[in-house]
Order: structure tokens, then sequence, then C-alpha cells
């Protein structure tokens, strides 16, 4: 266990990265005063499905301004995005070890609507929890500028830009998924991935994928 801090973004469904590292640290921060950044985790996740890796994004309301601050960002409903979204998951997953153990607590995501974003991820990562039988321990940003002493800042280094990430001490361990013999182990997907397939062992893989001496 890490006794320093740690302070990530929000994130939909994040991915194992984010979760590697909040098991392995005693405090962590969510940011909520950031702007909020396109092409990231924040609104969206990536799963693995029979054509390979996809992205499920959130469709946000787009403000008159140019930054929108992320506690403040709407999600918008215009379109049937969670429907979609849960179509795919279900159709990549059905036939995963876990996926029916998980599943009727993860449906409501999918079908009641959340105004905010930031609330949204919020909601998701307390089941999450729930599933790990963990304390939820977020503690969310009381201002943008101010990053809490001795915390490791790994808000931008958890980013699906990144192709390597910055955070060295991150060795994601590898699992079998349900398109292994197709794709090979692909890492660092959204958690929804490593629980459908691994479900209760999980946890000791994320543990295991913060390597501190690398």
């Amino acid at each position: 266990m890490d006794n320093s801090a740690l302070l990530l973004s929000t994130a939909y469904f994040a991915p194992v990265h984010f979760y590697s590292r909040y098991l392995n640290h005693n405090k962590v921060f969510i940011e909520q005063h950031e702007n909020f950044c396109k092409q990231t985790y924040r609104n969206r996740c990536q799963i693995l499905a029979a054509n390979g890796p996809i992205a499920l994004v959130i469709p946000v309301v787009k403000g008159r301004g140019p930054k929108i601050v992320i506690k403040d960002l709407q999600i918008s409903y215009d379109e049937q995005w969670q429907r979609n979204h849960w179509q795919t998951i279900v159709s990549a997953y059905n036939s995963s070890p876990y996926f029916e153990f998980y599943q009727d607590e993860l449906l409501p995501f999918f079908e009641k609507k959340t105004k905010y974003l930031f609330d949204h991820n919020l909601k998701i990562h307390e089941t999450i929890c729930d599933f790990f039988e963990l304390e939820n321990k977020l503690i969310c940003t009381q201002d943008f500028e101010q990053i809490p002493a001795a915390t490791l800042n790994l808000r931008d280094a958890i980013s699906p830009k990144l192709k390597n990430s910055t955070d060295k001490a991150f060795v994601p361990q590898e699992y079998t998924q349900v398109f292994t013999e197709k794709y090979g182990f692909i890492p660092n997907l959204s958690i929804l991935d490593l629980l459908f397939n691994e479900g209760p062992n999980a946890y000791t893989i994320l543990h295991k994928s913060i390597n501190y001496l690398s």
C-alpha cells in the first residue's frame, strides 16, 4: 500500500489502471474543478468486442463557452446512447464467466437518466466499490489549483491518448478475456472487462498490477 495520496480525474467505467492505483493508496482525491477534456476516460470507456476494442462514449451537452468545469458538465440524452452501450456490452460479454453475476446491478446505469456526468461516474464508482466490498474513499477536490501535499497526480497519466503510460509502476497483469484466442491479451480495458472475466479474482489482479519496483 502506498502511503501517499492519489489524485485522479473522473472516469466512466474507469480502466484497470485507475482501479489498480485506487486500491493501492489509502487516500484518493477525485478532480471536480478541472475543465472538461475531450477524448478521455472522463466520458468514455473501452471494452473488447467481437470486432476488437471499442470505445463507448457518453455524449455531453455543449455549453456556449469554450470551457466547462467537469462537475457542471451535463449528459446529453438526444440519442439513445444508454441502450446502445448496454446492447454492445451484452453482445461482448454475455458469454463471459461472471456477466450474469453483475448485470442486474449495472443495468440501472443504462436506464436511469442522471443529469451530470460527474455524478453519474461517482454512482458507478460506488457500485464498483460494492462489488469489491471496499469503502468508497474518494474525496472531491476543493480547488483545481490546490493539489494536496504529498499527492501523486495522475489526472492526465491515465488516458486513452497515451500509447504508453507515464506511470511506470503500472504493470497490467494478464487474464483470460472473451476474445483472447482472437486478439491475444488487450491490457487496460474498462474495469467491466476484468469484472466480467475474472469476478472475485479481479481484486487480486488489480493489486498485482502495481509494482513499485518498476
